[in-house]
Order: C-alpha cells, then sequence, then structure tokens
C-alpha cells in the first residue's frame, strides 16, 4: 500500500510535465502571417534600384528572412516571428535608403543642370 501513493504522485508529476509541455507547444503558433508579410516586403524590395543604392540593407532584410525560415523549419517559433518582423522592418529601411540615394542623385543633377545653365547665360550676356 505505500507504494500507491507514490505511484499516484509520479502519475500526478507527469501529468503536470506533460500538460505544460504541451501547452508551451500549443501557446506559440507558427508565425505564417508574419512569414508572408516578411517575404513580401523582401520581395517588394528586393529591386535592381535597391541592389544597386542599398545592397547592405537589402542583404540584411534576406539573411534575416532566411534565419526566419530556418527558425519555422526547427519549430522555433518565437525567434522565427522575431526575425520575420525584423526582416521586413530591414526590407522598409532597404527601400527607403535605395529611395533617398536616388533622391540625392536627382538633386545633384538638377544642382549640375542648374551650374550648367547658369554658366552658358554668362558666357553668352554681353558685358
Amino acid at each position: 500500500m505505500s507504494t500507491h501513493p507514490v505511484r499516484s504522485s509520479l502519475a500526478a508529476m507527469l501529468g503536470v510535465t506533460l500538460a505544460v509541455t504541451l501547452g508551451a507547444c500549443a501557446s506559440t503558433p507558427p508565425p505564417a502571417e508574419q512569414m508572408a508579410v516578411a517575404t513580401s516586403a523582401v520581395q517588394r524590395a528586393d529591386t535592381a534600384t535597391t541592389a544597386e543604392n542599398a545592397p547592405r540593407e537589402l542583404q540584411i532584410a534576406k539573411s534575416k528572412l532566411a534565419a526566419a525560415k530556418q527558425a519555422e523549419t526547427s519549430k522555433d517559433y518565437d525567434r522565427a516571428r522575431q526575425l520575420a518582423d525584423e526582416a521586413q522592418v530591414d526590407a522598409q529601411v532597404a527601400e527607403l535608403h535605395a529611395q533617398a540615394q536616388r533622391s540625392r542623385k536627382a538633386a545633384q543633377e538638377t544642382q549640375d543642370a542648374a551650374r550648367v545653365l547658369s554658366e552658358e547665360i554668362n558666357r553668352k550676356t554681353p558685358r
């Protein structure tokens, strides 16, 4: 009779451990939505213009998305979610950086054209 309470305690502890373990797995679902959003953001950012004007930022976004996919495959859903969120933000940073670079180039070209035009006007103006 003395082993019966021990078995009951052991069975109860095993049941609690199993419930906690299963509960932990169930509490973190796969980050399907975050992965889809991050994938879309990286694909949208992955253009020739962004690759030319923000290659480092684009590569960071691609690397984080790849790491998120690996974490998802390993069922490390919290890490996958975090990396997917970071990849999405990094893709947006790459797009914005590329846009800023294009704007700087356009501003420089406009300034150069204005300077050339000014020089041409000054050269043709009689003194």
